[in-house]
């Protein structure tokens, strides 16, 4: 069966769980360089192209379950961005092929890029625009 590629489904969000609505507003708006819109039911939007990061606060009914691999950004200015991350001591400690995760460089795919993680331990990366490796 194939599918036209209109009826092809479009991913518009991305949920974040965290334990603390406030500290992580605070976060992802420092790291992404705008306001979050709050919202009703422990929740902060944040706009990241054409998909919506939602952070959740789910401390009320369960612990914060950490993303399973890494959210992908692309960003205009990657040292701007590693700045931001720089700052909030957030940088990634582990190795990606070798080489420092929290660190910028060109992956073996040609992506120039950084690993970073939140105080919640879901992982993130920043890929500067124009080196995506789109698969």
């Amino acid at each position: 069966m194939t599918t036209e590629p209109a009826d092809l489904p479009q991913l518009f969000r991305i949920n974040l769980e965290v334990d603390d609505i406030d500290a992580a507003a605070t976060f992802y708006g420092a790291l992404l360089g705008q306001a979050g819109r709050r919202a009703p039911g422990a929740r902060c939007y944040f706009t990241a192209g054409s998909v919506t990061l939602q952070v959740v606060d789910v401390s009320g009914s369960s612990a914060p379950h950490p993303a399973a691999k890494a959210l992908y950004f692309t960003v205009q200015d990657l040292d701007a961005a590693f700045a931001r991350a720089q700052a909030l001591g957030c940088l990634a400690g582990d190795d990606v092929h070798g080489e420092p995760a929290g660190a910028i460089s060109v992956r073996p795919w040609g992506e120039r890029s950084f690993y970073a993680e939140d105080p919640w331990r879901n992982p993130l990366c920043f890929v500067e625009a124009g080196t995506v490796y789109p698969g």
